[in-house]
């Protein structure tokens, strides 16, 4: 037993006592006990507080590729002064009922993510392939072919959401990743082409613009001192749509890398125009 906790115990224990306590010398250390104890228990309880809070910090900010997403479960933004009893709810999903978190896993929402996963695949040029997870895999476990639905924010009543889909592409011994997110109509994302390419994932680089028939789209050619992915473009629609289609020589550090990457820089601003990947 630590000495000064039981000390400090014992003084406020008598203390906070009136009359004084018996003259037993039983009961008054049980009472310090009891005293040190609840102090440990108040502490414990706040230290827990602060891990979580630690934690969810680290997952707002620290989920693989970059992205700030709110912790799953904290429910839509909710504007400053407003009380936590009076946020909006998730989105309905399609069992009528408010979804869990901000990802979609069944419904309407769920389904766009999937046509675009299957369209992401289609686009793959000639010459790679496109690997695909053990059918067993669970979906959260999956990293060759992945696709998410996920709520954004309300705006002016309207839900607004992106749809995020990798695929792995493979040749020879190397294996890189072919990535194209899309953000609704609605979105607060810029306008002018390479701010907007600039802005993805929180990523610079060296930019262009490249012309596809009437559009201006922005391509990233050189990434600044974030490696996640080598090229990336990105292309909003005159409807608000934003596309971004990004492409990386390596996958992971487990695999060899691409020695070529799979797209030009004129077909990488071509893929952002291309309608297969303009979802409403």
């Amino acid at each position: 037993m630590n000495e000064e906790e039981l000390r400090e115990a014992l003084r406020s224990e008598m203390a906070s006592t009136t009359p004084p306590p018996p003259l037993s010398t039983g009961a008054t250390l049980g009472a310090a006990r009891r005293a040190r104890l609840r102090r440990r228990a108040l502490w414990a309880s706040l230290g827990s507080a602060a891990v979580v809070l630690a934690v969810t910090g680290f997952a707002a900010v620290g989920n693989p590729g970059g992205r700030v997403y709110q912790p799953a479960g904290q429910g839509p933004p909710v504007s400053p002064g407003s009380s936590v009893d009076t946020k909006e709810p998730w989105p309905t999903g399609p069992d009528g009922r408010p979804q869990e978190d901000r990802t979609a896993r069944a419904g309407s929402k769920h389904d766009q993510g999937v046509e675009l996963l299957n369209e992401v695949v289609s686009a793959v040029p000639a010459g790679y392939s496109t690997p695909e997870d053990p059918a067993n895999q669970p979906a959260d476990q999956r990293t060759l072919r992945t696709h998410q639905a996920q709520f954004e924010d309300r705006v002016n009543g309207v839900d607004v959401w992106s749809y995020l889909s990798s695929v792995a592409v493979a040749q020879g011994k190397g294996t890189g990743r072919v990535i194209v997110e899309v953000h609704a109509a609605g979105n607060q994302l810029p306008a002018e082409p390479c701010m907007l390419a600039r802005g993805f994932w929180g990523m610079q680089g060296e930019c262009r613009v490249e012309t596809v028939g009437a559009a201006q789209v922005g391509v990233v050619v050189r990434p600044g001192s974030d490696d996640r992915l080598d090229q990336w473009s990105a292309y909003r629609h005159p409807d608000g749509v934003v596309v971004f289609v990004a492409q990386g020589a390596k996958l992971d550090e487990s695999r060899s890398a691409l020695t070529k990457l799979p797209f030009t820089v004129p077909q990488l601003a071509a893929l952002a125009v291309d309608e297969r990947f303009h979802l409403n």
